[in-house]
């Protein structure tokens, strides 16, 4: 076992720049030795500073919507109608609407109302195309509820509200302070001695519109 040159004497003698002397023992085989230096070599250039190099690209994208009016309402499944036991007192029940509305500024505004699909069946009992359905509207809390007592048609829509332009549900001004906005219906059915005993249905349809 000898001490060869070490790396840095090398590369001095090939006329580059001398590096700290580092040594290593090794058996007297010429290919060996080649073979170390080459070793030595790699290591001491994988301890040079690696260059590092980044980039980066940006882009902007627009993202627009349309707001449109809308309108949403709810009702109970089923509306019992109770009379009242004294004689041929008529037929009556309650029902809330519950309601949410936005509509446009300088547009119309919007509506609920409301219409009956068909009359009141089987056959042999109240009939809604003679009259015999009736409601009333208590107050709204966003727009105005109808006025007076409204006869429920088969043929055409009554009123129930009427929203103003630029109206919105919840959150407070310039939108209403309760989200969902109600309004109650008071539903009259005349109790008519002529109707034959039984139970008796019939579909009402309610509209909200909205511009």
């Amino acid at each position: 076992m000898f001490r060869f040159p070490n790396k840095a004497s090398l590369i001095a003698s090939e006329g580059r720049l001398a590096q700290p002397e580092q040594s290593v023992m090794f058996r007297r085989t010429p290919r060996r030795g080649k073979h170390v230096a080459a070793v030595l070599r790699l290591v001491t250039l994988a301890a040079l500073p690696l260059m590092c190099s980044s980039d980066q690209a940006t882009t902007s994208q627009t993202i627009s919507v349309t707001i449109a009016p809308a309108g949403k309402l709810s009702v109970p499944s089923a509306l019992p109608l109770i009379g009242s036991g004294a004689g041929f007192s008529p037929y009556s029940g309650s029902l809330s609407i519950s309601y949410r509305v936005r509509t446009t500024p300088g547009m119309s505004g919007g509506t609920i109302t409301l219409q009956a699909s068909s009359d009141f069946a089987p056959a042999g009992g109240p009939q809604i195309s003679s009259g015999a359905l009736k409601y009333a509207c208590g107050g709204a809390s966003l727009g105005s509820a109808c006025s007076g007592t409204q006869t429920v048609s088969t043929a055409a829509q009554t009123p129930v509200v009427s929203i103003p332009p630029a109206a919105c549900t919840g959150g407070g001004a310039p939108c209403s302070a309760s989200d969902p906005n109600v309004v109650q219906l008071q539903f009259v059915l005349d109790n008519d001695p002529q109707y034959s005993t039984g139970t008796y249905s019939a579909q009402v349809v309610f509209v909200i519109s909205t511009t």
